[in-house]
């Protein structure tokens, strides 16, 4: 298993208590506090709402917020819907290539199964 693998693995994890916990029906918010919550339970180094630069032909032309930016590496995007779009999916890797990272997740509290999404550039 790389390491990028348990790494995604664990807070796949992590996301999955939370889930357990409270099931779906709440704002992406308190399902944000909640994981950083048990990202420091883990052990987790974590930014949340990280402001990301944007560069275009190499001049910075704005920033976007990601919800969590876990050990350095992983972009974490979290959604409370009923169903991801492709859109989501779409908006995931982008980030990616944007920020010139290799792997994120996409994890979705809003249906009454966790979904969880890996991205890779």
């Amino acid at each position: 298993m790389f390491e990028d693998d348990k790494l995604t693995y664990k807070i796949i994890g992590c996301a999955m208590k939370v889930h357990n916990a409270l099931g779906c029906g709440f704002q992406e918010v308190i399902y944000q506090r909640c994981l950083a919550k048990e990202f420091e339970n883990a052990g987790l180094s974590y930014e949340r709402e990280k402001e990301m630069e944007i560069y275009y032909n190499n001049e910075m032309v704005g920033t976007r917020r990601i919800d969590f930016f876990v050990e350095d590496k992983v972009i974490v995007e979290l959604k409370a819907l009923a169903k991801l779009d492709d859109v989501h999916l779409v908006q995931g890797k982008n980030y990616l290539k944007v920020f010139n990272l290799e792997v994120g997740l996409l994890i979705n509290f809003g249906s009454t199964s966790l979904e969880t999404k890996r991205l890779f550039k």
